[in-house]
Parts: C-alpha cells; structure tokens; sequence
C-alpha cells in the first residue's frame, strides 16, 4: 500500500473547530464521492485535540505549531495511483478537490508526501 499524508493547518480566519466540523462534514463527502475515480482505497482523517498536556511534550521538544489533523489517502500501489490519471472524470475530480480544499486549507503551510508504513508492533 502506498499512502499520501496531509499535515494541515486551517486558514487562519477558521476556528479549529470549524475547520474540522468542515473538513469531517463537507470534504469528507466530496473525497468519498471521487475515491473510486481517483482508485483511493482508504481515507484516514486525524483531528487534533487541544489539551494542556500538548504544551507538556511540544514545549521541551522545541516542536513547531501543531497541526490542525491530518490525511491519508492510501492507495493500493503506484501502478494504481497512477493509473487514475487515465480514469474519465479524474482531472475534475482533483480539480474539485482541491478547489474545495482552498476554502479552509492553508495550503502553503500544510505539507504532503507519499509514504509506507513498516510496523514495529501492535
């Protein structure tokens, strides 16, 4: 399995709770209506929670601002992954994703990369 991982901060005019209300209500719907056309096999979102003990962690670390939640869309290989650009309807469908994700994602400061994963245990 291959998988694409968001790291995202909200535009700055939303409330986190907006931004994840948005992100779980609206866009999940939209990324569920285009997984078939885009062969995405799994959609994982991850909301972050604010809790005093993120600054117990972040604050001896030095770590930078946390994000918002997090992605992944997992896809069965590469050979799946890129063969969706050959799938009718998938320029619109990544178009209207991310049309969609301009509304409440900082794009700019929310990175992605392709991964996979090795687990260690569990």
């Amino acid at each position: 399995m291959i998988k694409l991982t968001f790291c995202l901060h909200r535009l700055p005019d939303l409330s986190r709770d907006a931004f994840q209300t948005y992100w779980r209500e609206t866009h999940a719907p939209l990324v569920a209506s285009h997984a078939a056309t885009l062969n995405i096999r799994r959609y994982v979102q991850t909301h972050a929670l604010s809790h005093k003990a993120d600054q117990t962690f972040a604050g001896p670390r030095g770590a930078p601002q946390a994000y918002d939640g997090i992605a992944e869309l997992w896809f069965d290989s590469w050979d799946s992954f890129f063969a969706a650009a050959k799938n009718p309807g998938a320029d619109l469908a990544s178009r209207a994703l991310l049309e969609d994700e301009r509304k409440f994602i900082d794009l700019a400061r929310s990175p992605l990369w392709f991964n996979q994963e090795y687990v260690i245990f569990g």
